[in-house]
């Protein structure tokens, strides 16, 4: 049993013996610890297996598995309409967001994760705040990270691309798509009024690529998962407009279908190498109910 002294929260590193699922295992490995105590560990995201993070109450350990358990009561704590925080060290955090949050401040009082997490680092005593890496829309929930420091977030701005190896995002999108996988490329460029244009040909602006496939579909949505191959500004609205299947609540890019009043656009999965330590970082984020449920 180790103490993992490189990211700064304490962890405590096991190497499984015997095969067994991942509660029962905890529940008989971790001294003190009650059945509810270690519940709460697995849903605050504080067991790793392997280096990724589980939450699957039976997930079935094998012999020579290495497990990792979270000794910081702070991501298991923290409490917050509005975001939940997935994973946090000294030198970053990773959050899930809500709907009809801003990823950073945009005016006086509007309500942004950058305040909330800086709010949280007061409470807790930390001598941080929180430094925005990448932004999702006002109306686009799931996956972010933020730095702590301003050095980690120059580490992950100027190396974004080669730092993150995965990035995905699931969205409700009107009509029937016809092709279970496919890329679509073009440059796309902002005019005056901040709305994002896609040219075939360059138009002065930046090339983007995103691959699809379709996970569900009726005659009326399709379900869809993104791939950025590229990380452009409103890369996915105006590529699925693009296709003549814009994402369902999406009036920006010409879309009035809106059949659970959201936006339906969710980051679902982010993975990256950690800035500072190497260790490659895997996160996913539950589809929606709500995207789910036009598909039953």
């Amino acid at each position: 049993m180790i103490t993992n002294k490189q990211t700064g929260t304490p962890y405590k590193k096991y190497v499984v013996e015997t095969d067994n699922t991942l509660l029962q295992w905890l529940t008989e490995n971790l001294t003190g610890y009650s059945r509810s105590k270690v519940k709460a560990i697995l849903h605050g995201q504080g067991v790793y297996v392997d280096g990724k993070c589980v939450t699957q109450f039976d997930f079935p350990l094998v012999k020579g598995m290495r497990v990792s358990v979270s000794q910081s009561k702070k991501a298991v704590s923290f409490k917050s309409r509005y975001l939940k925080v997935v994973y946090e060290d000294r030198y970053l955090i990773v959050i899930d967001k809500s709907v009809g949050v801003l990823s950073m401040a945009a005016g006086h009082s509007s309500l942004n994760v950058k305040k909330v997490l800086d709010d949280y680092f007061l409470k807790t005593r930390q001598k941080c705040r929180a430094h925005v890496v990448h932004r999702l829309d006002r109306e686009t929930s799931g996956l972010m990270v933020y730095a702590k420091d301003m050095e980690t977030e120059q580490i992950l701005e100027h190396n974004w691309h080669d730092i993150v190896y995965d990035r995905r995002y699931v969205a409700v999108v009107s009509g029937e798509v016809r092709n279970d996988v496919g890329t679509m490329a073009s440059w796309l460029k902002d005019n005056r009024a901040y709305i994002t244009y896609s040219s075939p040909v360059n138009n002065g602006g930046k090339y983007a690529v995103t691959h699809f496939e379709v996970l569900a579909r009726t005659t009326t949505h399709s379900l869809v998962e993104y791939r950025l191959e590229t990380g452009r500004k409103n890369q996915i609205r105006v590529h699925s407009a693009d296709m003549g299947h814009p994402v369902c609540g999406d009036t920006k890019y010409g879309n009035g279908d809106n059949p659970i009043d959201r936006l339906c656009l969710h980051a679902y999965r982010l993975c990256f190498y950690h800035p500072v330590t190497h260790e490659r970082m895997e996160f996913s984020s539950a589809i929606p109910p709500g995207f789910k449920s036009l598909f039953k």
